[in-house]
C-alpha cells in the first residue's frame, strides 16, 4: 500500500473504511465509527503519515489528544515523532494538578481538562481527535492550553462532520484545522 496519498486520494480510502451507524445514538444521527480504522494496521500507518506532515509543517513541540478515541492516534503520532503526549481527561480522571474547562453539550455542560505543567509557555502543540463536530470539546481543549502559555499550532481529526459547524469555529478562533476527510449528514 502506498503510504503517501495525495488528499483526495486519502479522504476516499478512509472514507470507504468509516462504518456510520444509522440511527445511533439517537434516532436521524449518523454516527460515524472509526474503529473500522483502528482495526487495520495499514490505515494507522497512512493517518499517522498523513498527521506527521502536519506536526513538521507547523513546528510541533507537543502531540494532545482529546479523551478517548483521539488518544490512538495522538500516542502513535506522539511515538511516531518522538514528541511528549499530553492527554487531554474528561473531568475528574486526571491525578495531579489540573485547569479545566467547560464546553456546551446538545443538553448541558461538559468539561475537560490537563496537569498544569501539560506545557512550557511557548511550546506549540497540535490537538487530535478523531472527528470534529460542534466543536466544542477541540475548543475547550485549545482554551487549556493557552491559559497555561502554549501556543495552539493546529487541530488535526480523521473526520470533519462540517455541517454540525464545528470546524468553522474552531476556523473562526484562529485555529489551523485539518480533517483528513469529510462526511455530510446525507452520506
Amino acid at each position: 500500500m502506498q503510504l503517501r496519498m495525495n488528499p483526495e486520494e486519502l479522504a476516499d480510502y478512509l472514507k470507504a473504511r468509516v462504518r456510520t451507524v444509522r440511527d445511533w445514538p439517537k434516532p436521524e444521527v449518523n454516527f460515524r465509527d472509526v474503529t473500522t480504522l483502528f482495526n487495520d494496521p495499514e490505515t494507522i500507518r497512512v493517518m499517522v503519515e498523513a498527521f506527521s506532515l502536519d506536526c513538521t509543517r507547523l513546528g510541533v513541540d507537543i502531540i494532545a489528544a482529546v479523551d478517548a478515541r483521539g488518544f490512538i492516534l495522538g500516542g502513535a503520532l506522539a511515538y511516531q515523532m518522538h514528541k511528549p503526549f499530553v492527554p487531554v481527561r474528561k473531568k475528574g480522571k486526571l491525578p495531579y494538578k489540573t485547569i479545566s474547562q467547560e464546553y456546551a453539550l446538545e443538553y448541558g455542560t461538559a468539561a475537560v481538562e490537563i496537569h498544569t505543567d501539560a506545557c512550557r509557555a511557548g511550546q506549540r502543540v497540535l490537538i487530535v481527535d478523531d472527528l470534529i463536530a460542534t466543536g466544542g470539546t477541540l475548543l475547550a481543549a485549545a482554551k487549556l492550553f493557552s491559559v497555561i502559555g502554549g501556543v495552539v499550532a493546529g487541530v488535526a481529526a480523521v473526520i470533519d462532520l462540517p455541517e454540525l459547524g464545528g470546524s468553522k469555529l474552531l476556523r473562526e478562533a484562529g485555529f489551523n484545522v485539518h480533517a483528513l476527510c469529510t462526511f455530510s449528514e446525507s452520506e
